[in-house]
């Protein structure tokens, strides 16, 4: 076990601590005059906490220690993608005159970073295969709600709106919302024996009302959509668009040819993909790349290059608008483009080491964990409980006892086509003597489950805090002190 006890703090809230009149910094001397405040405020004004700077120091370090980040450990969430951020990509990231550039610069002082934005776009394209870029979407959430934009104008400006979209079992959670928020009703695309698509299912539901299909692929299961192109076939036979979700872009990045599967609009997940932090709610990045077709609807302000400027263009008549503050979380994309650009001509080499690293934890752990689907995976593997619930050990139970060996649990009981699911992403960061401990965690874990199941139903034991109640947190949450 990697996982240990040691002197582990106990923090109270900042309410509790500190002392009236401590503080933690030091005002200037006032120059201006003094003004009473607003009579029309009643009541006591905000209550600060009074601390000191030490205080404030060592209650977050504190706080710190109780986390588990990917800088201290393997975190094999599935579907997550929670991969190494390389320093040299915040170094450049921090550069002063990139993360104190205003976004309001008059265009002749901001020419480097439209060039940049505009560089980013073209690698972008040539990565998948697209044809036109945007940057603005703020996460991948957004990226999806963009491609649904698009498609909504793209049928209105044919003179034929549509109601429904395809959706498969196998896609990400997010994209019946997405088609939802643009007044699209999801059609629910069951997946075959063998976890992708059967073009003849498509083709049954594909009609002249369907506005397309929302692919994932790789699928949600870590499979590769091998029919894809026989799908995207059918789906623009009927005049609809195929639109593809990037988050598993990870497993193929550099090897796969969107454009040429039929994709239509992709967006991309810079977070999962070009290694931008992930977690904490943001900021985010999810560039979405469409083919040329769809290029006058992509959102606006874009940067178009004139002569040997770069400038932002809104002269884009058929756009969907404007989706975000400015031009997109650029410190994001900064990181983005240092990683592309570190990588060079090796980017493929992500995708190729991801998807060893997956096929290695399947192989690893196939006689000791159930495998719905025993076929060569993409970047994640997907497991079940099915074998430990004849012991009433759940996948929960599991997940809650890796904490005990050190590591974050992977993703359970998504996707849901997979009762019990461990969904497991050891992406392309790790060493394989990462991987070997990780596997000989899940192995020890599986005969826990036989011998002393009762073990598993307490895990975790020497965390900072033991299982939680999860039903009560989410029905009734202390969002407050």
């Amino acid at each position: 076990m990697s996982g240990a006890q040691g002197l582990i703090f106990d923090e109270p809230l900042l309410w509790e601590m500190g002392s009236p009149g401590r503080v933690a910094y030091a005002m200037p001397s006032q120059d201006v005059p003094a003004q009473p405040v607003d009579a029309t405020l009643t009541g006591p004004g905000p209550d600060f906490p009074d601390l000191s700077e030490p205080e404030i120091v060592r209650h977050y370090t504190r706080l710190s220690q109780w986390n588990l980040s990917v800088d201290s450990a393997m975190y094999p969430l599935g579907s997550c993608t929670m991969k190494y951020n390389p320093k040299t990509n915040e170094r450049q990231a921090g550069l002063p005159g990139i993360a104190q550039a205003h976004p309001l610069l008059p265009t002749a002082l901001r020419q480097g970073l439209l060039r940049l934005m505009f560089d980013l776009e073209k690698f972008l394209a040539e990565i998948t295969g697209l044809d036109a870029v945007t940057l603005q979407p703020a996460a991948g959430a957004q990226g999806e709600l963009t491609g649904m934009l698009i498609f909504y104008a793209y049928h209105a400006r044919q003179g034929r709106p549509r109601t429904k979209i395809l959706i498969p079992d196998t896609a990400h959670g997010t994209n019946p919302a997405s088609a939802a928020l643009c007044g699209f009703q999801a059609v629910h695309v069951p997946s075959g024996p063998d976890g992708i698509l059967e073009p003849q299912t498509v083709a049954a539901l594909m009609d002249d009302d369907t506005a397309g299909i929302m692919v994932t692929n790789p699928n949600t299961l870590g499979l590769f959509e091998s029919n894809i192109r026989q799908v995207a076939g059918i789906v623009h036979q009927r005049n609809g668009l195929v639109y593809a979700d990037g988050a598993n872009m990870n497993a193929v990045l550099g090897v796969v040819d969107m454009a040429a599967m039929g994709v239509d609009i992709l967006h991309l997940n810079l977070h999962k993909t070009f290694s931008t932090p992930h977690g904490g709610g943001g900021p985010g990045a999810g560039p979405v790349c469409v083919a040329q077709k769809l290029a006058p609807y992509l959102p606006v302000p874009r940067v178009v290059r004139a002569g040997d400027q770069y400038l932002l263009s809104d002269d884009a008549p058929l756009s969907v608008g404007k989706l975000h503050a400015f031009y997109g979380n650029f410190g994001m994309l900064v990181r983005a483009y240092s990683y592309i650009l570190s990588l060079g001509p090796e980017l493929h080499k992500v995708s190729q080491l991801a998807v060893l690293n997956a096929n290695y934890i399947k192989a690893g752990l196939k006689d000791h964990y159930h495998l719905p689907y025993d076929r060569t995976c993409m970047h994640e593997c997907v497991f079940s409980d099915k074998q430990q619930v004849a012991h009433k050990v759940s996948a929960l139970d599991i997940a809650k006892r890796l904490i005990d060996y050190g590591f974050h649990p992977p993703t359970i009981y998504f996707p849901l086509v997979v009762s019990g699911a461990m969904m497991i992403e050891p992406t392309e960061s790790e060493s394989k003597e990462t991987l070997d401990h990780f596997i000989e965690a899940l192995r020890a874990i599986a005969k826990e489950a036989e011998t002393d199941p009762d073990l598993l139903h307490q895990a975790p034991h020497i965390a900072k805090l033991r299982r939680l109640d999860e039903v009560q947190a989410a029905r009734k949450p202390q969002l407050a002190g």
